[in-house]
């Protein structure tokens, strides 16, 4: 390592020329106090040196800073503050920056300032290595960001504990930040991996329901899709906005394909009859609803805890057979205090059975489904979720088109009915 040695007299750098031959006596001088024996070894434990950006207007004092730096560190040089913002913002950005003050064209704290505006470079330490030793200029370096304020004459020993202080700060600072960015990662996956098992389980409950019932799998996407689209249309709705945010849309959106999990506890005899139900039947057909409610509920216990989406499909489970007049079930609720996502799925439900396949009927078309769904505005729907679903149409359209049930669909539909019910052969 180049070994300092100081006379009475300062070292004066900056009799010697500059980078255009001209020799600049009013550059600031680096010079050294008392003799400094042996190096400051870096405690940085990271395989390799950390690298140093020195910048400074007058060579020799470029090649003093380095010479004293260059055992321990990789020590890169620049000659104004146009070359140091260069090198801070390439692909190798330095670990710390010594910047002297006084330079022409751009200062060093016009440097510090654009280094600190830019994410990129925020967080490099900056020593300010300079001459101007006033409490003011000290004041100013500090609050415009700088690590540090060294004063010349500089002692060796202090620039290399400061140097390696601020490094070894920095290299806990970018593990915390290491360490946060890695844990954000893992949370974030962790938590599409708990959603993608939420999506798994509730789509196998779902279609074990189906299974029991002339609906087919593909009604449980095409519901979950009609109510996406239609949350979509009433989210900027003034009776909706507040309820319909992004998080409450997706909930609902996952929670949809629960409306029908109480036909489980349903009589074969009674859910899978073709025909109309005689009263009393009717009664056990209604008990669908409590059943699925009740059913969520008791999955939310064994949990110990409440979980957002299953309350909104408790609240879908138990609701979606409300009307909007007070003449559905299993309450009669009425108009607005039917929740929200109850008649979100009254609509999309109905919609469905009306153009659905059975194996005892055939779909309808989808006109005559929507000139239905007009007729029940104000008595069975919510209106303002009528008009919204009539002015997607198209789109609610698509979507049945997209999950419709195919020929094989309705053979596997209708081979597990025989099972069930010899009849149907």
């Amino acid at each position: 390592m180049h070994t300092i040695c100081v006379a009475q007299a300062p070292l004066r750098a900056n009799n010697i020329s500059n980078r255009d031959g001209v020799v600049d006596e009013r550059a600031p001088s680096i010079h050294f106090l008392p003799e400094y024996k042996g190096p400051v070894m870096s405690t940085l434990d990271s395989g390799e040196k950390p690298t140093i950006l020195v910048v400074d207007d007058t060579p020799d004092n470029l090649t003093l800073v380095s010479n004293l730096l260059k055992k321990d560190y990789r020590v890169r040089v620049a000659i104004n503050g146009e070359k140091a913002l260069k090198i801070a913002f390439s692909e190798t950005p330095p670990d710390l920056i010594l910047l002297d003050v006084m330079m022409p064209v751009m200062d060093g704290y016009e440097v510090c300032q654009q280094l600190r505006n830019s994410p990129l470079t925020a967080h490099i330490p900056i020593i300010f290595l300079t001459a101007k030793s006033e409490v003011e200029d000290e004041r100013k370096g500090l609050s415009l960001g700088a690590s540090d304020y060294i004063t010349k004459p500089i002692s060796p020993p202090i620039l290399e504990a400061r140097v390696k202080t601020h490094l070894t700060a920095k290299a806990y600072a970018d593990f915390l930040t290491d360490k946060t960015a890695y844990l954000e990662s893992e949370v974030a996956r962790r938590t599409r991996e708990v959603s993608a098992i939420q999506d798994v389980t509730i789509q196998a409950m779902a279609s074990l329901a189906e299974t029991r019932d002339s609906d087919t799998g593909n009604h449980i996407r095409r519901t979950q899709f009609y109510v996406k689209a239609l949350t979509s249309k009433l989210k900027n709705h003034p009776n909706y906005s507040v309820y319909l945010t992004d998080s409450m849309i997706e909930m609902i959106f996952k929670s949809a394909p629960l409306h029908d999990i109480g036909k489980v506890g349903i009589p074969d005899r009674i859910l899978l009859k073709p025909g109309r139900f005689e009263p009393a039947e009717f009664e056990i057909m209604k008990t669908h609803t409590t059943l699925g409610r009740d059913a969520i509920q008791a999955a939310e216990n064994s949990l110990g805890l409440q979980v957002d989406f299953l309350s909104i499909a408790k609240e879908i489970a138990y609701g979606h057979q409300e009307k909007w007049d007070g003449s559905g079930y299993p309450e009669g609720l009425k108009g607005e205090s039917i929740p929200i996502s109850a008649r979100l799925m009254a609509v999309a439900d109905v919609y469905d059975a009306l153009i659905s396949r059975r194996v005892y009927k055939d779909s309808m078309p989808h006109e005559k489904a929507i000139s239905i769904i007009e007729e029940g505005k104000g008595s069975h729907f919510d209106p303002d979720m009528v008009d919204a679903f009539l002015s997607i149409q198209d789109e609610i359209k698509s979507i049945a088109a997209r999950y419709a049930d195919s020929d094989a669909d309705m053979d596997v539909k209708r081979k597990q009915l025989e099972l069930l019910v010899p009849t149907l052969h």
